[in-house]
C-alpha cells in the first residue's frame, strides 16, 4: 500500500472522525496522551514549527496557543479543510496545506522543530518520514512524535477483566508479524451507542513497527534519542475519566523526542 492509497482511507475516516472528536469523544486524546505529550515538549514560543499528519488541527492548534509560528499538513484533503475551516474561525496564523510525510514540501533545515502526533505509525515508511522530518530541522531542532505503543499494539490483542469486569493485563500476540497495511476497523468507544450508529466504523491500514524498528529508524535517520515517554493516567485523571483505567495496565501511547545535532 502506497500513501495515496493511504490518504484515501484518512479522507473516508475523516468527517466522522471529526465530528466525534470535537464532540470530545476521542478520550484518550484530550485527557491523556495530548497532555502528556505536551509536558514533554520543549518550550516553543518564537519558535518555527511543522506538524506532520495534523488531521483536523486539534494539536495544531494547541502548538499555536503555546507561541510557536507553526505550518502543518495531512495526507487527506478533508482533514486540512476542516482545519483550515477552523483556522478561519478562530485564526491563530497556522498554514495548512496538503502533502505527505514521505515527501515534505518544504526546503532543507526550514523549521526550529516537528511535531507528529499519532500518524507515523499509520504510514507505509516511517524510516523515510523520520528521515524527512530530520531534512526539514535545522540543526539543534527537534522533533517530538507520538505512537500506538508497539509493544501493545500487534496483530493479536485482547483485554483481560476480573470477576467485576476491570480490566487486569493484555493479551498479545504476533509482535514480528508486520502488517503490510491491511486495514483495522475501530471507533472512539467512548461516544455513545447512537453517536456510533450514525458513522461508519473507522478503517486505518496498520504498518506495524517493533519497537527495536522504531528505535533504529530514528537513530539511521541522523537524530540522537532524547527523550521517552510512556503516558499513564493518574488516579485523578482516572477519578475524572473512568475511561481511562485501561491504560494503566499497559502504556497505550509511546512517545519520543529526538534531536538533529548541531
Amino acid at each position: 500500500m502506497n500513501d495515496q492509497e493511504v490518504g484515501e482511507y484518512w479522507n473516508r475516516n475523516a468527517p466522522a472522525w471529526t465530528t466525534l472528536a470535537r464532540a470530545g469523544y476521542d478520550v484518550y486524546r484530550n485527557h491523556l496522551n495530548t497532555p502528556a505529550f505536551f509536558e514533554l515538549l520543549p518550550p516553543v514560543a518564537g519558535l518555527v514549527g511543522l506538524d506532520i499528519g495534523c488531521g483536523e488541527g486539534y494539536n495544531t492548534r494547541l502548538l499555536a496557543q503555546q507561541g510557536a509560528h507553526v505550518k502543518a499538513l495531512d495526507i487527506a484533503p478533508a482533514f486540512v479543510e476542516a482545519a483550515q475551516q477552523a483556522e478561519a474561525a478562530e485564526p491563530l496564523g497556522i498554514q495548512y496545506q496538503m502533502g505527505s510525510a514521505a515527501a515534505l514540501p518544504f526546503e532543507a533545515a526550514a523549521f526550529d522543530f516537528a511535531t507528529s502526533f499519532m500518524c507515523l505509525m499509520d504510514v507505509p515508511n516511517p524510516p523515510l518520514a523520520l528521515q524527512e522530518a530530520f531534512r526539514v530541522l535545522r540543526p539543534g531542532g527537534f522533533l517530538q512524535f507520538s505512537i500506538s505503543h508497539p509493544c501493545f499494539t500487534t496483530p493479536h490483542r485482547r483485554n483481560l477483566r476480573d470477576a467485576q469486569g476491570q480490566p487486569y493485563a493484555v493479551e498479545v500476540g504476533g509482535y514480528f508479524e508486520y502488517q503490510h497495511g491491511q486495514p483495522e476497523e475501530w471507533m472512539f468507544h467512548a461516544a455513545p451507542a447512537q453517536e456510533q450508529a450514525r458513522h461508519a466504523p473507522f478503517q486505518v491500514p496498520v504498518f506495524n513497527l517493533t519497537m527495536s524498528q522504531w528505535v533504529n529508524a530514528i537513530v539511521a535517520a541522523g537524530f540522537t534519542l532524547e527523550a521517552l515517554q510512556e503516558p499513564c493516567p493518574t488516579e485523578e485523571q482516572m477519578a475524572r475519566h473512568p475511561f481511562l483505567r485501561k491504560a494503566r495496565v499497559v502504556p497505550y501511547f509511546l512517545h519520543f523526542r529526538c534531536r538533529k545535532p548541531l
